[in-house]
Formats: structure tokens, sequence, C-alpha cells
């Protein structure tokens, strides 16, 4: 993804002759003024965002960034509908919280140190508040502003922050479910606070930010480590510290399942973010670049449907049934996985890097019980082993034949050696013990300050009661009846 060394998402197909010759004029222009003076004026950088090209690149990152956005309704649908009742209203509080804690965060701090010009790990300059100079796309390499690392997007600084801040929320709202039905709701409104502000864009400076990753050759085009596996490592920090359910393994350590209340809502969720996904993956371009653009969402849309079968068949293989909450997960765990070699790898390429995810997430679900790891909704299955096998499928499957943007050397398998594969495992490794011990101390150090576990009355109660005061189906109560649970209307008044 938007790497200042290589990526050059220059193209400016689709647009008219005349369009373009108009572009050149502007930019021939402001090359001369740039001769006399060193630096555009704001009137002039203003003339120049007025561009074709400018005009279609922006409109391009700010919708794909509103579908990035709306991924935060499917995750609030799935995690919701992948837990009990009586925590609905908990989890989708914590859904809707999270991307405003996030937004602020990574307003005042985690822009700057993600992308701001610094040294190797973190970013130094333009920290708080997005400071400093506006440093595209007039102004480019002529005036670099504070944000050189992405100064190769040719769209302006608050596209390129509102378009980061989505993916930022989507790390913090993957801890959300991976904690869900025991953690305090306020604790994780400060982790939430922290893991914008600080973890996310420090590992995030080393590979967007031009930091030492970057320079050793690691290549993550829309996120699968920046994103999805530092969301898993944190979610990780978090079960560790937090510790299983109250009912989930039995003292042999069993596995007691514990079904969601609406498979209808997690369904729903899925497809919410199967189509946000169609704005997180071709929309990191930030550009408006139709060949580029046409053949991620072919990846990404192959990925997914293949994860989804072999999900299907795993589950048959090694559950007996076609488990609905696995063939979902298996969706996700392939979009997670192509998230990060999607621009450079071809279309069958990705469909063998979706089969191999669906199976994964099913295999890492029972894995991650078998170590007791209590995981409501699957996090850990989808967003860490799935983010380290996508990152890793780049060193395998890379091939500049296929792929419509310029990027990382040939994989394994298409003739360029364990080079790019073993840059993309130190990235893993790396990434995976800074985040999961920075989290590890988060979380204690939170535990310490203000707890981080609801007593054992308010978990068997519900969080929704004892954490916000209501509930979620106020007008439905449960009726044990046997070994069963099932609701009844009861409609009050």
């Amino acid at each position: 993804m938007r790497r200042s060394r290589r990526v050059r998402f220059g193209r400016a197909a689709g647009l008219s002759a005349v369009a373009i010759v108009a572009a050149a004029v502007v930019l021939g222009t402001a090359s001369r003024l740039w001769a006399q003076t060193g630096a555009p004026t704001p009137d002039q950088i203003k003339d120049l965002l007025t561009t074709p090209k400018v005009i279609a690149d922006t409109m391009w990152t700010l919708i794909t960034g509103m579908l990035v956005f709306f991924m935060n309704l499917g995750f609030a649908m799935v995690e919701s509908g992948l837990c009990r009742a009586k925590n609905a209203v908990n989890i989708l509080a914590k859904n809707f919280i999270v991307f405003s804690v996030s937004s602020l965060a990574f307003l005042i701090l985690g822009w700057g140190l993600m992308f701001g010009d610094g040294n190797g790990f973190v970013g130094t300059h333009g920290l708080f508040f997005v400071g400093g100079m506006d440093n595209s796309p007039a102004t480019g390499d002529a005036y670099r502003g504070v944000y050189g690392a992405i100064a190769w997007a040719t769209v302006p600084v608050w596209a390129k922050f509102f378009f980061q801040l989505v993916f930022a929320g989507t790390a913090a709202t993957i801890v959300s479910g991976a904690v869900a039905e025991r953690i305090k709701f306020l604790s994780f409104v400060v982790f939430s606070f922290v893991i914008v502000g600080i973890m996310y864009p420090v590992t995030g400076h080393w590979i967007w930010g031009g930091g030492w990753l970057a320079n050793l050759n690691f290549w993550d085009f829309a996120g699968s480590t920046v994103v999805h596996s530092v969301g898993g490592w944190a979610a990780l920090a978090g079960i560790l510290m937090l510790g299983p359910r109250i009912g989930k393994y039995n003292s042999e350590g069993r596995v007691t399942p514990i079904p969601g209340h609406s498979m209808t809502s997690a369904t729903i969720g899925v497809f919410v973010l199967w189509l946000g996904w169609f704005g997180f993956n071709p929309g990191s371009t930030m550009a408006a670049d139709p060949s580029a653009i046409a053949h991620i969402c072919v990846t990404t849309n192959t990925a997914a449907a293949a994860a989804s079968i072999s999900a299907l068949i795993a589950a048959i293989v090694l559950l007996g049934k076609p488990d609905l909450s696995m063939i979902l997960n298996g969706c996700l765990a392939g979009l997670v996985a192509i998230t990060a070699p999607c621009a450079w790898v071809s279309v069958g390429s990705s469909l063998v890097i979706g089969l191999i995810a669906g199976v994964l997430v099913v295999v890492a679900v029972l894995f991650f019980d078998r170590l007791r790891l209590d995981d409501p909704v699957g996090a850990l299955s989808v967003h860490l082993v799935n983010g380290v096998w996508g990152t890793l499928s780049i060193g395998l499957f890379a091939d500049a034949a296929a792929a419509p943007v310029s990027g990382p050397a040939n994989g394994l398998f298409f003739g360029g050696g364990f080079g790019q594969l073993w840059a993309q495992t130190v990235g893993v490794v790396t990434v995976g013990a800074y985040t999961l011990g920075i989290g590890l101390l988060a979380f204690a150090i939170i535990k310490a300050a203000m707890g981080l576990r609801v007593t054992p009355e308010e978990e068997v109660e519900g969080l929704d009661m004892g954490e916000h005061g209501n509930e979620a189906y106020p007008d439905f109560q449960l009726v044990s009846v046997g070994s069963r649970l099932i609701t009844g209307g009861s409609r009050v008044g």
C-alpha cells in the first residue's frame, strides 16, 4: 500500500484528452512557480486541487473511506449476534463508541506518530491535532511538509487523514469481540484510546510511514498486518488478561458451547463487512486507477468466496455439520488474508489464498479452544491467524506480471526465491512481539488502575443491566425448557 518509495498511482486512465491537457498546463505552471518561489502559495495549491485527476482521486478515496466506516455496523452485527442476548447492548455500545474514541485518538496523536517524518521507529513531526503543512497534492516532493511518507497520494491531507482513520478504528473494533461478555465498558474505552493513539500508529509507521520495515522491503497493501494482525495481537493480550467466560470450560478442560443469540444479525453483519471490503482494499490505491481498482475488487471477492466454500467443507469434515458461524468466519478470513496481497497477486492466486484461509479459520477456532483461549466471535482465528497468513502469502504468491501496480519482488512460487518471504516473516514476528507486549502492559495498567473484568454476578446476569442499566430485548423473557433455552414474547403494557 501507499509506499512513497515505489508505489505511484499516477495513471489518469479514463480522463478525457482535454482534461489531461488542462491538468498538464496547470501542473506545468506550478513547476515554474516552484522554481521561482520554492513552494506554491495557498491560492496556487487551491487551484491545483481542482484538477480533474485530483478531484477523481479525492472522491474515490473519500467514498471508499465511507464504505470502510460502514463496516462498523458490520462488526456490531457480527459481534452482538455471536454473543448472548443479555450482552447485546454492551457489545453494540462498544462498537458504537469505539469509533468516536478512535477519531479523537488518531486526530490528537495517532496520525502524527504514524505518518509524521521522524525516524525508523516513530514519527516525530506534526504530532498533535494533525499539525504541519499540507504536503499534497501540488507540493509533492517539492515541498514535503511533515508527512513525507504519504506524500505520494495526490489527495488533500484531510482526505488522507479520514481514510487512514477508518482503518485505525477497525483495529480497535477487532478487540471488542474477543473480550466480549466480561470486560468492563470503561476499561475497554480506555484501551481503545491506547491502541489507536499509540500502539497501532507505531507499527503502522514501521510499514506505511517509511519506517524500518518499509526499508527492509516488507509489504502490506491494505493492512493484513497493519490493521488485522495488530488488532488480533491486541485481542490476544486482552483474552490472556481476562481469562475465559464463566462456564466456557468445565473442570476437565472440555469446551461448553455458548451459542450466539442471533445468527440473523451475524449474517447481516458479514454481508455488510463483505461490501465494506470493496472500500477497504480497492480504496487503498487512494487514486481512481481503473486497472488497479478492478483487479483488486476481483481478487478480494474471489478470496472471500473461496474461503467461504473451504470453511464449509472443513466444518463438515471436522464438526460433522455445515456450521453457519464457521462459514461466516470463513468469508471474513478470506477477506483478511487477501488484504495484504490483493494488488500484487493474480486472481488464480487469490483463489488459493482464500481456500487456505477458510480451512485455517476452522482449525484455528478448534485450536484456540484447546488452549482455553475464550474468543466469543473468533477474532483471533479470523484477524490474527489469517492476517499472518495473508502477509506471508505475499512472499509466496507475489507476481509482478499479474500486478496492476508496482510492488514487492516476486514470491517464492513465481521465481523470486526466499527473499520476500523472509522480509514478510520478520515483519510478522516483530509486529506481533511489540503489539502483544505493549497490549499486555496496557491491559495490566488498566486492570490496576480501574479494574478490567466485571464481577461474577454481573457476568451471570448480563452486562446489559450491570454496565448499562437497559436491555436489547426488554419485551422478551428467557424461558427454560429442559436443557434448552428459548425466547418467548412477553409484551409489557
